[in-house]
């Protein structure tokens, strides 16, 4: 039996036998009865396991060590312990893996940094299996929204010669050998005996790619790894990441942040309705408030200010910066800190300073500001980033231009505004900012797996 069922109808399953299989997460043996700690994986809530000197392999059940596999039969009953409201009561317990003295998860307080050089094992702890229980979940809950509100979802390529973030911050890929590299008569590496028969990287984004398919679908998404060679070492950047990206035809600016505020409030409702036990955890003992931050982020009315404004309201502020507000530039944590707290809500900042945006966001009238769009949510900052794109074939020729891209290899990108196109938008949200979110986690490397960041690619 798997212990996600039997919480589901524990009452069914009183004063009968089971059997269950899994591993010891802590183990106290004492003089007449010992008391097991036993997960199998299944959901986030453990079950006792008590055994007492009636087993005929009494001596041998108190030898067991945290970490091991074992099967255990026994009937389930009431608990007159503290902590659980029913127990196991072992007729036999079979060790299927032992585990050895070295074992690194003991039970006591570990850190974070500890738990990122044993990442194979730190799955197994709790904290560690609320997060990705809770990134399960929402990932399902991507998809659930979306797939319900008739968006087609479409795989990306993952090699591209599409240069849309910049191609100093794409990973390159060869089958050349380094040790011979073909070169022109220029000296330059001949791409042409290459694979692809061109220079090629591994994608940073699927909005290009996905635009096309808006063009034909309408609506769109794509979720799936992103890479970037940013060399970056704090705690929210990071080298492969997943990216929810949809876009979608036929929507402005207004539309698009209607879009982004619906999904988002679904998919945080969607783990707080699933992950009940799991938000409990980690608002107790990760981040105080958890629950509430994302409870008030469902029922709250998102804010929507222009950059121009933003920069007003911080210049007004009685507060020291330690980045002066910019109207030109980008805005720095501390703002989005005091912004969020200002209006204690989610806030989109839209209409940016052109310079400081990609080329493709469509040129606002007073042909300084794009129709971009940012999303600030409180105790996070940025979440999201978003855009009208530039539908006018002739003002994206010109932001082409003034941005110094190669035309050449996105020419099939340029005809769909010659082929059909229509006013359109989309956005972009790192999957991983939103687990952080969802969690209370505050460093990217905790809610990855396997993270890969500047100087680390281990296990």
């Amino acid at each position: 039996m798997y212990l996600n069922e039997l919480w589901k109808k524990k009452e069914d399953f009183l004063g009968k036998e089971i059997v269950v299989k899994g591993w010891i997460r802590n183990h106290r043996p004492q003089k007449e009865f010992g008391f097991i700690d036993f997960s199998d994986g299944t959901c986030f809530k453990h079950l006792q396991i008590v055994y007492d000197k009636s087993n005929d392999n009494f001596l041998e059940y108190t030898k067991l060590s945290n970490g091991s596999s074992i099967e255990v039969k026994g009937t389930l009953i009431k608990s007159e312990g503290k902590g659980q409201d029913v127990e196991l009561k072992a007729s036999s317990i079979v060790l299927l893996g032992d585990c050895s003295e070295d074992y690194p998860l003991q039970p006591k307080k570990h850190s974070m940094e500890f738990f990122r050089e044993i990442a194979y094992l730190r799955p197994r702890a709790n904290t560690f299996q609320a997060v990705y229980r809770i990134r399960s979940v929402a990932a399902m809950g991507i998809h659930e929204y979306f797939q319900s509100h008739g968006y087609v979802y479409v795989h990306t390529p993952l090699f591209t010669t599409t240069d849309c973030e910049g191609e100093n911050q794409m990973f390159k890929v060869t089958t050349l050998d380094f040790n011979k590299l073909p070169r022109t008569e220029q000296g330059d590496v001949d791409f042409s005996k290459d694979l692809f028969g061109k220079e090629t990287f591994i994608t940073g984004t699927g909005q290009l790619h996905g635009e096309a398919c808006a063009m034909a679908f309408n609506k769109i998404y794509t979720f799936g790894p992103t890479f970037r060679t940013e060399k970056s070492n704090t705690k929210t950047h990071a080298n492969e990441f997943w990216m929810i990206e949809p876009e979608m035809a036929f929507m402005d600016l207004n539309d698009l942040m209607d879009a982004e505020e619906e999904m988002l409030k679904s998919v945080v409702g969607y783990v707080l309705e699933r992950c009940s036990d799991e938000i409990d955890f980690l608002d107790k003992f990760v981040s105080n408030g958890l629950r509430e931050k994302l409870e008030n982020l469902v029922k709250s009315t998102f804010v929507r200010i222009t950059h121009h404004d933003v920069i007003d309201l911080l210049k007004k502020a009685d507060v020291e910066w330690e980045f002066e507000p910019d109207y030109e530039g980008d805005i720095a944590k501390e703002h989005e800190k005091y912004i969020t707290e200002y209006y204690s809500a989610p806030v989109f900042i839209t209409n940016w300073p052109k310079d400081i945006k990609a080329w493709y966001m469509k040129l606002n009238e007073d042909g300084k500001t794009v129709a971009a769009v940012d999303l600030e949510v409180p105790g996070s900052g940025e979440l999201m980033g978003g855009s009208q794109r530039e539908e006018d074939f002739d003002k994206l020729m010109e932001q082409i231009k003034t941005h110094h891209v190669d035309t050449k290899e996105i020419e099939w990108y340029i005809n769909l505004r010659r082929y059909g196109g229509c006013y359109h938008s989309g956005y972009g949200m790192g999957f991983e900012r939103l687990i952080m979110y969802l969690t209370g986690i505050e460093n990217i490397r905790d809610v990855i797996l396997f993270p890969r960041t500047p100087g680390n690619c281990d296990f």
